[in-house]
């Protein structure tokens, strides 16, 4: 499984590696701001599916290992927010 922060690391590489700004892949996206892309790389939200292939193809990136590691990161922050529910309920012992 991917660690903290993994994919917002990923898109970022993975940009930068295509020689884009985060401009012009908002841009290719239909974004009116860079923002989104800025919010993705520094992992405070993540890119809906429906962007992944395109991503990947702007990227020159397998989009079924985009799909995979989109998939763990969202399990990683939906584990990581259950543990947090249940704790806060006094019941969880890892």
């Amino acid at each position: 499984m991917m660690g903290r922060n993994e994919f917002a690391e990923l898109l970022r590489e993975l940009r930068v590696q295509s020689h884009l700004t985060q401009f012009e892949v908002a841009e290719k996206l239909q974004y009116a701001t860079p923002q989104y892309v800025s919010n993705w790389e520094r992992g405070i939200s993540t890119p809906p599916v429906a962007h992944l292939k395109t991503l990947a193809k702007i990227f020159k990136y397998d989009d079924e290992l985009l799909f995979e590691k989109f998939l763990q990161e969202e399990i990683r922050v939906i584990t990581e927010d259950f543990k947090k529910q249940f704790t806060r309920k006094g019941r969880w012992n890892p």
